[in-house]
């Protein structure tokens, strides 16, 4: 039976965790490390960690923050946040992440994203694709977390980054972040089906059923999920959440 990954993706600011909707309206949650230790008593297939603010900020995520993390993470995790240099991810995996995520630098300069995975292999590395329509001109890629647009279409930059060696792609709708609302089921399709590596949905879940949407529908190989594994019932309550394993085997089976 198909099993894909169930993937809880954190934003962070300033080591705070934090939700959004559409990459604006910021909402504190809480401390992230004890996200970390909750989800491991729920057993939670991987994390990933990504600081908003580190592109626009001109720095990386923050190595003490991945060290901490490693010391209580029970999972692999993967982290993201103004990654721009060979260093910058050796001392990031030196610090107990399975991956990095790159977002920004690899729409500046794609053959950064050859270069890190014929260092790191291509399992280590992977980008995130931060899509938002354009006036006039159709979906594109944004940098520096959805504030600057690029020539980009998805499906190009996709298989840019297919023959530049990542090993996986994060498709984030920035339209419906936050909106609980579904995925983009279109645009996850259309990327899935112009590459042959993992395509992990992202932006819009809302329910156990948009999960299985994602992966039936938009062939995504995994799914990605900010606010359905962190609010509660209509008044949105923090409620720190992740589906059991029977339940996760049980929507994907039928």
């Amino acid at each position: 039976m198909f099993r894909p990954r169930v993937i809880p993706i954190l934003l962070l600011q300033n080591r705070s965790l934090v939700k959004t909707e559409r990459f604006k309206n910021e909402r504190y949650i809480g401390d992230p490390i004890n996200a970390v230790k909750i989800f491991n008593d729920l057993e939670a297939d991987e994390l990933v960690f990504l600081d908003t603010l580190a592109s626009k900020e001109n720095r990386t995520i923050s190595t003490e923050f991945v060290k901490d993390v490693g010391s209580e993470a029970n999972m692999p995790f993967s982290v993201g946040g103004g990654i721009r240099t060979l260093e910058d991810i050796g001392r990031l995996t030196s610090a107990g992440a399975e991956k990095v995520v790159i977002c920004t630098s690899a729409a500046q300069n794609p053959d950064f994203i050859k270069q890190a995975s014929s260092n790191f292999g291509t399992s280590t590395i992977s980008v995130c694709m931060d899509v938002k329509s354009r006036f006039l001109k159709g979906n594109r890629i944004w940098t520096h977390g959805g504030s600057k647009a690029t020539h980009y279409t998805p499906i190009d930059f996709a298989k840019i980054m297919e023959d530049n060696g990542a090993g996986e792609l994060i498709v984030q709708s920035i339209d419906h972040d936050g909106k609980m609302s579904g995925y983009d089921i279109q645009l996850i399709k259309e990327v899935s089906e112009a590459v042959s590596i993992p395509v992990v949905a992202l932006g819009g879940a809302g329910s156990m059923c948009d999960l299985k949407l994602a992966c039936q529908e938009g062939f995504a190989s995994s799914v990605g999920a900010g606010s359905f594994f962190i609010f509660h019932g209509a008044r949105r309550g923090v409620l720190i959440n992740y589906p059991s394993q029977s339940e996760i085997r049980t929507i994907f089976k039928s």
